[in-house]
């Protein structure tokens, strides 16, 4: 008997792989079938027909010659335009030989001028005589400057007492009087100008200080002119 059961179970068994192969077999016949099936109506379904393109065609542009017409022939010898036709050379020759003189022609006489002869300091330009030339203009003067370090300051050589204003005296007015005065080149006081005033005492410092002479201040050894200030003090003797 367990020879009869085993018998049965191996010939079930081989029966069912059999049948399990043969599904397995048809299952991959139908689907390679569709995908075949597939692929051709892919490849074989016409699609839309392309549109062709359209040629460009150039059309040559129109060409215009334009005509231009011949310069005009000319009849004759030119005219030579001059003003002073004896200055051009001749073209044909002169009937006689004239000696050589030396003198070149040198345009249009001037009456009491002679060419090639200087008057004085004028002279014969282009037949023009220069009467007169006008002198260069002179450098304008150096503009005074502050006294500063590195220049030696003016030295007074001449000294005048201020004069006591007789008004001022009688009214017993004193002070300081402050003054601006610009020194020259040349040592002289050019201006005076008042920086601080009393009015009674102001002229008498003006008068007095304009009189003052200097020897002129240096600077790099040559001499300008300086501003300096220049103080006064007033005082009645008691």
């Amino acid at each position: 008997m367990p020879k009869e059961m085993f018998g049965t179970a191996a010939v079930t068994s081989a029966s069912r792989a059999t049948v399990r192969r043969g599904i397995t077999i048809t299952s991959i016949v139908l689907h390679a079938a569709g995908l075949a099936a597939i692929a051709d109506s892919q490849l074989l379904s016409p699609g839309p027909i392309p549109t062709p393109r359209q040629l460009i065609t150039f059309e040559p542009l129109p060409v215009k010659i334009a005509e231009v017409p011949p310069p005009p022939r000319r009849s004759g010898r030119a005219p030579i335009a001059t003003a002073d036709a004896k200055n051009v050379a001749p073209v044909e020759a002169p009937p006689r030989i004239v000696p050589d003189t030396r003198v070149e022609n040198s345009g249009p006489s001037i009456p009491g001028a002679e060419v090639g002869v200087t008057h004085g300091i004028g002279d014969l330009i282009s037949g023009v005589v220069v009467e007169h030339v006008a002198p260069l203009p002179s450098a304008p003067p150096p503009k005074p400057v502050r006294l500063h370090a590195g220049m030696q300051p003016p030295r007074k050589t001449v000294n005048v007492e201020p004069r006591y204003p007789p008004l001022a005296q009688a009214t017993h007015v004193e002070g300081v009087v402050i003054l601006e005065a610009v020194i020259d080149a040349s040592g002289n006081v050019a201006s005076v100008t008042v920086l601080r005033s009393i009015p009674l005492l102001d002229q008498a410092a003006i008068d007095a200080v304009s009189q003052w002479r200097y020897a002129p201040a240096l600077l790099n050894g040559s001499a300008v002119p300086v501003i300096m200030m220049v103080t006064l003090n007033f005082t009645l003797g008691r």
